[in-house]
């Protein structure tokens, strides 16, 4: 069941409430064992939803969901104040230093990645055009709320407070949230879920990590925020609780941070990058953990194949033959790569993920040959003929042999090109046909 908190000390959270209570056929109960201040007296109910108005501001709310009928997620739609303009934003809760807005110091609230990439989503489906979508770093209490939350907020100023469309985008965001779990299903003992390291305030980075890949993102200490927390050797148990509060074994690192990367090493975390969350997007977790744990990590340069994202089954490890594999990839390197990347779970890579490697994953060993014959296929933009033989690919060319044009008195230049190119030309009167200074080649590729 979704919980939204409506404050009456928020005018912008009061106009979200009203737009809330618009856009559905609500039923109205009375809730007389709370004081109408504490999220008593009139409550708004959905066959899923529960929507409760408080006087306290919500910074200063503690155990919100204790006012509910067994939440599983808890919104509170809030303004948000600051110097970006028209803004719809959302974010998680908690303190990594002292707390200088609500809740205790290095402490967190119950992340809700799921439903936090979901509603961050919405927001750009519902909201007006001259407003931008954003999230924020974790920075303000409360911290003991009972159940996973977010905040999700209009901003920045009073005009946009009291803007009834953004208020109701805002509210239509919310109600989008009506079956959402707030974590992303277990996949290999783990969630789709990471906790951000590094960055200002606003995260540009992670909200591109939400809206291009399958990722959500828990609890995110902005580089203020670090500083405030301290040494992280020091604070360990703040680091830990950051993953622990968000269900999330992985972190991506905005920048680097020698004495952070240490202690989540020690802790056991996976420091990922960009490339590993937009490679295993629409995999699961355990094809990307056999394929990595038979070819390297996806940061050591392993990518996944076309069917990895359907692959079920047992895998099998195959060899690409080197100088064939090197041919293809120096008369097209797309090419060769979209050859391996079609016909495989995963394979390797060289020189920062841009040449490939020797190993590919496939479901079928028939995979390997499929590649080899596109392969070959490449090569004919190249060659005159090419066949594939037991075991070699052969490559027929007839190729330009500057010294037998020499011999018959033919210094280099333009004449040299047409003679390359495969035309005739006069020399001293004499035509000198193409195939007087070319010769067949045969060239042979081991498979």
């Amino acid at each position: 069941m979704l919980a939204i908190v409506v404050s009456r000390a928020d005018g912008a959270s009061v106009h979200i409430g009203e737009h809330l209570r618009d856009l559905e056929d609500w039923s109205v109960d009375r809730d007389d064992s709370r004081s109408d201040a504490q999220g008593g007296g009139d409550i708004w109910r959905l066959p899923d939803v529960e929507l409760r108005e408080f006087d306290t501001p919500h910074l200063e709310l503690e155990d919100t969901a204790e006012a509910f009928d067994d939440p599983d997620l808890l919104v509170f739609a809030s303004k948000h104040a600051g110097d970006t303009g028209r803004l719809l934003t959302a974010h998680h809760t908690g303190n990594f230093g002292p707390a200088e807005y609500g809740g205790a110091d290095h402490a967190l609230a119950r992340a809700c990645p799921a439903a936090h990439r979901r509603v961050v989503q919405a927001l750009g489906e519902h909201a007006p055009d001259d407003y931008e979508i954003g999230m924020e770093c974790t920075h303000h209490g409360p911290t003991e709320v009972g159940v996973p939350s977010m905040f999700v907020e209009v901003g920045s100023a009073r005009p946009q407070w009291d803007d009834p469309d953004a208020a109701r985008a805002v509210a239509k965001a919310i109600l989008d949230l009506r079956g959402v779990s707030p974590d992303a299903p277990r996949e290999d003992g783990t969630r789709r879920h990471l906790v951000g390291f590094g960055g200002g305030h606003y995260v540009p980075r992670f909200e591109r990590i939400v809206r291009e890949t399958d990722w959500a993102v828990g609890h995110i200490a902005a580089d203020w925020c670090l500083d405030a927390m301290g040494d992280p050797a020091v604070h360990r148990e703040v680091i830990r609780a950051t993953f622990e509060e968000s269900a999330a074994d992985f972190a991506l690192l905005a920048d680097e941070r020698p004495g952070l990367r240490d202690v989540l090493d020690d802790l056991g975390f996976r420091v990922v990058d960009e490339t590993f969350l937009r490679e295993t997007t629409g995999v699961s977790l355990d094809v990307v953990e056999r394929v990595e744990d038979a070819l390297g990590s996806v940061e050591s340069g392993t990518r996944l194949g076309e069917h990895a994202a359907d692959f079920e089954g047992g895998i099998e490890i195959v060899s690409l033959p080197g100088a064939l594999r090197e041919q293809v990839q120096g008369i097209d390197q797309n090419e060769a790569r979209t050859a391996v990347e079609c016909h495989t779970v995963g394979f390797e890579t060289e020189a920062s993920g841009t040449r490939l490697g020797e190993r590919v994953v496939v479901a079928d060993s028939s995979e390997r040959r499929a590649i080899i014959e596109t392969f070959a296929t490449i090569l004919e933009s190249k060659y005159d003929e090419v066949e594939i033989e037991d075991d070699t690919v052969v490559a027929h060319e007839t190729a330009f042999v500057p010294e037998k044009a020499r011999a018959l008195g033919i210094s280099e230049g333009p004449t040299f090109g047409k003679l390359s190119a495969g035309q005739s030309v006069e020399v001293g009167g004499r035509t000198i046909p193409p195939e007087a200074v070319h010769e067949q080649r045969v060239h042979r590729f081991p498979i």
